[in-house]
């Protein structure tokens, strides 16, 4: 899912992510409801038509981005009381107001509201944090409006403990959601353990229920995930990259603002077949990106999030022809 913060996937059009067959976008509850308020965009018509989007959009619950305020934030059993990164204004979110800021911005998934735990933290604070966000998943689940309206999916906590994991996995199951994501992964540890986390809580999961793996990842985050059984995943990290002349490719990734591409004739990457790689070489783009124009990260963004959308269609075709295994080698295989 490209990540549009503030209702937009920064440097794209909705129309070049049509193009890119975007299927969902994300969107975010901590800045939506801080600037311009969901009761505005509520009363000009909902979150879809705000921003000229009429395909899905997920809500996360603004959880993560309180975590990052770090001494700007002050949790209790109520909710979460924090100061505003604009103006230093103070607010509280609660799973209460939480649910209802994302019902009122009208998106089509809205999650839970948690805590993301950081890491590395120790077992006692996981656990008091774990129980709480369960207790607070419940909480969303009877301050939901409708079961008619947006899918509810709850968020798994248990920082870098399988039995806390498992045990948070149990709460939501027995509360029941439309889908169930993984969060407090990506947040400082290594790769190995986050998978670690994913194949002791994954399982777990109803497998008739989206599963969906928060702020994740790298390509290979993604090819590693979906052998574990994730279905979803959401990250900055294209577009982020992308502004800052990082570009993925088949082969692994490339900063274009290196010396030697100034004279290149080469597309990004020769195996690609989007609009970029088709009408510009690398030594244009690290003009661009050189000169400071906006067309850099607007071309780059473009090829960026092709390359993970694409990534995520050969990887579906693969699995209906149960030949993911074959797949993840020559992934790999090309990267060597």
């Amino acid at each position: 899912m490209p990540v549009g913060t503030q209702g937009t996937v920064k440097a794209l059009l909705p129309e070049a992510l049509k193009e890119l067959d975007a299927q969902i976008i994300l969107a975010n509850t901590y800045h939506l409801y801080l600037r311009p308020g969901h009761e505005l965009v509520r009363e000009l018509g909902g979150l879809h038509r705000f921003m000229n989007w009429d395909r899905p959009i997920l809500t996360d619950s603004g959880g993560f981005q309180v975590f990052s305020l770090g001494d700007l934030r002050r949790i209790s059993e109520e909710g979460v009381d924090f100061q505003s990164h604009l103006d230093g204004s103070r607010h509280r979110l609660t799973p209460e107001s939480s649910i209802a800021v994302q019902e009122a911005l009208d998106a089509d998934i809205i999650m839970a509201f948690d805590e993301c735990i950081p890491y590395p933290a120790n077992r006692d604070y996981v656990a008091d944090s774990t129980a709480r966000s369960s207790r607070w998943a419940r909480r969303c689940k009877e301050a939901r409006r409708s079961e008619d309206g947006a899918g509810l999916f709850g968020i798994v906590q248990g920082g870098m403990f399988p039995d806390l994991r498992a045990g948070c996995a149990r709460d939501l199951i027995e509360i029941g959601f439309d889908g169930y994501a993984l969060g407090g992964l990506s947040v400082g540890e290594e790769a190995g353990l986050m998978y670690d986390m994913m194949e002791c809580t994954l399982p777990l999961l109803p497998a008739d229920r989206p599963r969906y793996v928060m702020g994740v990842g790298t390509p290979e985050n993604l090819v590693e995930g979906i052998a574990r059984g994730v279905d979803m995943f959401d990250c900055v990290m294209p577009t982020r990259n992308a502004r800052n002349g990082v570009l993925f490719t088949s082969f692994g990734k490339i900063s274009i603002k290196q010396a030697r591409y100034a004279r290149d004739p080469e597309p990004i990457d020769p195996d690609c077949g989007c609009y970029v790689c088709n009408h510009y070489s690398r030594a244009y783009l690290r003009h661009l990106y050189q000169s400071g124009e906006i067309l850099a990260s607007v071309l780059n963004t473009h090829h960026n999030l092709h390359y993970y959308i694409q990534l995520m269609e050969e990887m579906r075709s693969a699995i209906e022809q149960d030949a993911f295994l074959d797949y993840k080698q020559e992934f790999y295989r090309k990267r060597q």
